[in-house]
């Protein structure tokens, strides 16, 4: 069981999808896990403590960050719990965009600020950002691209502002990842799914494992002079895409 003496990294969403493969490469590492999500996992470690909140809304959020942050000693930070709320510039609403900007960009902002005291202490801090390659434009996704795109903005400047603190602040930008969420709606066969398969040029969809895998490298001890960067993890759907 994770304690306030023992170091730990805090995973949003790690419930399920890209947030459980990290924490449970964390694990398989012998690290301590606090999981942050909306709902409570079905899955159970020894080293895993989970907490329950709707990261969309400000006051669970600050509520539980200060919980976590009197109970565990954390030295690093993914922020990976995310939402899509698919939508048109025709279609989208503001109550869409205000519960993706509170996800992607004030509960970064809000569980980074109640972290930073033993991030600093520790003297090599890690934070990881889960942004999208939708942050370089997606059709249908507009208020999801613009707070993806966002995050990309949050890290480089903490990046900057947390650097001489040991602190190092990446984000990860996955491409299509098959996903349970993902599957749903994309069916094995369908057009649409289809249509996503002959746009990776690796000729194969994304794995959770994939993207964990790049975060176990931005949070690695040995990893101290990487900060500020995007990381795409999309199979070479960027390919040709012009940068941000």
């Amino acid at each position: 069981m994770t304690t306030s003496m023992t170091p730990c990294i805090v995973v949003t969403g790690a419930s399920s999808g890209i947030g459980r493969a990290i924490a449970q490469a964390l694990l398989d590492q012998g690290q301590s896990v606090v999981n942050l999500d909306y709902v409570l996992p079905e899955w159970r470690h020894p080293q895993l403590v989970s907490y329950q909140a709707d990261l969309t809304r400000e006051a669970p959020t600050r509520e539980r960050a200060a919980e976590i942050a009197a109970k565990h000693n954390v030295t690093a930070l993914v922020n990976n719990a995310g939402a899509t709320r698919p939508g048109t510039i025709d279609t989208a609403t503001t109550e869409s965009l205000d519960d993706v900007v509170g996800l992607h960009l004030r509960a970064v902002l809000l569980l980074t600020q109640a972290f930073l005291p033993t991030l600093r202490a520790c003297g090599q801090g890690r934070i990881v950002n889960m942004s999208s390659r939708a942050a370089l434009g997606k059709a249908d996704r507009i208020v999801y691209s613009a707070t993806k795109a966002g995050m990309i903005g949050m890290t480089r400047t903490l990046a900057m502002e947390l650097g001489r603190d040991g602190i190092t602040v990446n984000a990860i930008g996955p491409g299509p990842i098959a996903t349970e969420l993902f599957r749903q709606s994309n069916p094995k066969g369908a057009p649409q799914t289809q249509r996503i398969l002959d746009s990776i040029a690796v000729g194969r969809m994304g794995t959770p494992g994939d993207v964990a895998r790049a975060a176990l490298f931005f949070l690695s001890p040995d990893n101290g002079f990487v900060t500020g960067q995007v990381l795409y993890v999309c199979g070479g759907t960027t390919l040709g895409v012009a940068p941000i």
